[in-house]
């Protein structure tokens, strides 16, 4: 028998089915309903805070502005209660029975006409109440207005199909929920897992959190505080705590804009690069927010893929989030809001490399390879990225790094390509044949040591209008160099001679047989007939793309050099060798340019050389 004093009401046709989609398909996860409901919580805390400005005479005006969570493992029950603003009884109807406040019909009209495709385009509904009864058996939504004349109220509903209303006594202000959870759910009841949940959900709302008498979120949203009120120590902690992490920021970047969008950001650099320890590919750790609520920790989508090494938190008011508040309604606008955020951390690096360029190549040394995978396979940032690049070169000492700009300002007048070479250290490429043209002539060329960077080479192109031209090609036109009158060398027609006997002897191997203008202390080399390097060549070779490897080659001598000189003396008095010369002297140009693939011969041919020699 009902009490006299209880209403019964049917839901509305549309939140029943409201409640069964939110109960069995919108929601991913069911902790959600503890962040849903601390979310309304804040929200009654904030318009109350407002409403005290303008009205003298309020209800309960004692209450502290927070809220209260209690626990209850035994009973299987969790109570969430602020001491907000409060609803009346026709409140209470009209929020939590009808469409009137929730706008749900407009919910349940796009998913109709999107299918459930689609349900990730709802926003800003206010219905995130109904996320209680994934877990609940029974909800009792007790509540009191914050006028002094207005009576309190108990809902209660099963979520089955109605609910009812009832007037209580001595209820204080605000407004507090209580969940009987189902067998299932009752996980839920334990202080561990609600404290956990806060954690992560709701750190950084702004009223005090007390879960069974303890404050549970006891850092500040510092993205939303001026930088002159916080302390280093304030912004490490909140580092630590935000990433999880245990070492300090190697960087950090605070800023706030109002257009295109309101956005205030707190962005971190960590000391460590945990790739580079080889603990496997990282997550995205910018978490994204909307009013000190976490949206999603993770957002895949928000920043390039670059960026994943940043640590921090992106806070935006402009975002419509959708019922769940785990999706985003409109992707355009999260992917504004990643290139203003981008642009700037960019534009941070940028302004860090200037003044402090020491400090910047420390970063460089750790998490160079996130910017140049950037430039390596984003099209949008590929110019501002290229600016942050710095290498070794020939034109500093070893362990210094230039930048593209600087190599730009040192260059030769006439100079219009930026020259580069790839190799496993700076003693392999310093002791190779290729550096050698350059060096002659005072050109300077940059060293690279790592496998994208000649992704990222192939993939810029040229940088302030000059042409990026790998150093071990064998297109290259370089201006001659004065020879000494005195210095030993074979002349035109000898030179001449010698490439056809050894393109002859080589055979279809090679391509092409010429005099070097590039040599000055090695005999000869071998070169790509194409822009591709030999250091992408054996990269390509590893990945099992040989058949875009070439059967032939370049091969240039050095006319100065004693052993062509010798050759060329030695093919007319000892045949046999001077070919098994010329083969091991071609092997070897090919090992240094790392080309080739079998050096079984090599070994075998070399053995017959030092037969021969030791037999003289």
């Amino acid at each position: 028998m009902s009490t006299p004093n209880v209403e019964k009401h049917e839901f509305q046709a549309e939140i029943k089915q409201l409640l069964d989609i939110v109960i069995h398909s919108l929601y991913t996860e069911k902790e959600i309903f503890v962040r849903e409901l601390i979310s309304n919580g804040s929200d009654a805390l904030e318009k109350l805070r407002h409403l005290k400005i303008t009205e003298k005479e309020i209800f309960d005006s004692d209450l502290d502005l927070e809220i209260k969570i209690s626990s209850d493992d035994t009973a299987n029950t969790i109570t969430i209660q602020d001491f907000g603003i409060g609803m009346t009884k026709d409140e209470l109807v009209k929020s939590l029975g009808t469409i009137a406040h929730s706008g749900s019909k407009q919910f349940l009209e796009a998913l109709k006409e999107g299918g459930e495709k689609n349900d990730n385009l709802i926003g800003q509904f206010g219905v995130g109440f109904y996320s209680a009864f994934m877990v609940a058996d029974e909800v009792k939504v007790y509540s009191r207005f914050w006028k002094e004349d207005e009576p309190g109220h108990v809902w209660t509903s099963s979520g089955a199909g109605s609910y009812e209303v009832e007037e209580v006594e001595g209820q204080r202000r605000g407004t507090k929920i209580v969940i009987s959870l189902k067998e299932d759910s009752k996980d839920f009841a334990k202080e561990s897992t609600i404290k956990e949940i806060i954690k992560r959900y709701s750190s950084f709302v702004q009223f005090p959190i007390k879960l069974n008498g303890e404050k549970t979120n006891t850092i500040d949203a510092l993205w939303l505080r001026s930088k002159s009120e916080i302390t280093d120590e304030e912004y490490t902690e909140f580092y630590k705590f935000q990433a999880n992490a245990w070492d300090e920021p190697r960087y950090r970047l605070h800023f706030s804009a109002d257009a295109p969008l309101a956005i205030n950001a707190l962005l971190f650099v960590p000391n460590e690069n945990p790739e580079r320890a080889g603990l496997g590919r990282i997550d995205p750790a910018v978490a994204l927010y909307c009013r000190k609520v976490l949206i999603d920790s993770k957002p895949d989508e928000l920043l390039p893929e670059w960026m994943r090494f940043a640590k921090g938190v992106v806070d935006s008011e402009d975002l419509p989030l959708n019922i769940s508040r785990e999706t985003m309604q409109d992707r355009s606008l999260i992917q504004k809001l990643g290139r203003v955020i981008t642009k700037r951390f960019l534009k941070f690096l940028g302004e860090e490399a200037k003044k402090r360029p020491d400090q910047y190549q420390e970063f460089f040394d750790k998490f160079g390879f996130f910017l140049k995978e950037g430039v390596a396979i984003d099209m949008t940032y590929k110019e501002e990225l290229s600016k942050l690049l710095y290498f070794e070169s020939s034109a500093q000492e070893k362990g210094k790094k230039t930048s593209l700009a600087d190599y730009v300002s040192r260059m030769k007048e006439e100079q219009k390509e930026i020259y580069y070479i790839t190799g496993q250290n700076r003693e392999s490429i310093e002791s190779g044949p290729y550096l050698e043209g350059f060096k002659a002539r005072g050109l300077e060329v940059l060293f690279l040591y790592e496998p994208v960077d000649e992704y990222v080479m192939s993939n810029l192109r040229e940088y302030d209008e000059k042409t990026l031209v790998s150093a071990d090609q064998g297109d290259i036109k370089l201006d001659e160099t004065p020879q000494s009158s005195d210095e030993k060398s074979l002349s035109e027609d000898e030179s001449k001679g010698l490439c056809e006997w050894l393109k002859e002897t080589i055979g279809e191997r090679v391509k092409e047989v010429k005099v070097s203008d590039r040599l000055v202390d090695s005999p000869a080399m071998a070169l790509s007939p194409d822009a591709m390097s030999s250091q992408m060549r054996r990269m390509m070779r590893q990945m099992g793309q040989d058949s875009a490897m070439p059967t032939e080659v370049l091969f240039e001598i050095n006319p100065r050099h004693a052993l062509m000189i010798n050759l060329y003396k030695q093919r007319e008095s000892n045949a046999d060798l001077a070919k098994l010369i010329a083969l091991q002297a071609f092997d070897n140009s090919m090992i240094a340019a790392g080309l080739l693939e079998d050096p079984k011969d090599m070994v075998t041919r070399m053995y017959e050389i030092l037969s021969q020699a030791s037999e003289s």
